[in-house]
């Protein structure tokens, strides 16, 4: 029985995560090693590219942090949340869905949706 809040917060928490060290041991800890990740602006797969893809967004988006937005739900091995990206304390500019597999409690697969992005 997987927790849907438990494994969302844990994938936000990479998200979030800036200190490169700490990143990827979270990856490795919470990902599993094959895991693939894709949205309408990235495709990766593997510890390595989902590392090179947080490092990125965090490079291009300085000091916005991602939160939760309402509940995480899920059943069998999926969890479904939707997330709010932006500066602490007020309305995130971006927000998304992201559908994710788990295996074994690891994070084996995301299908990340982009529900509002700024023009």
């Amino acid at each position: 029985m997987i927790a849907p809040a438990e494994i969302a917060q844990t994938y936000i928490a990479a998200w979030n995560e800036t200190d490169p060290t700490k990143r990827r041991a979270l990856i490795a800890d919470t990902w599993t090693a094959d895991a693939t990740y894709v949205d309408p602006l990235a495709s990766v797969a593997g510890h390595e590219g989902v590392d090179a893809l947080i490092s990125g967004v965090q490079q291009k988006f300085p000091g916005f942090r991602f939160a939760l937005q309402g509940e995480a739900d899920g059943h069998g091995d999926h969890v479904r949340f939707t997330w709010g990206l932006g500066p602490e304390g007020v309305e995130p500019p971006v927000v998304g869905t992201d559908v994710v597999r788990v295996e074994d409690g690891r994070l084996k697969s995301v299908i990340g949706f982009l529900d509002r992005v700024p023009g």
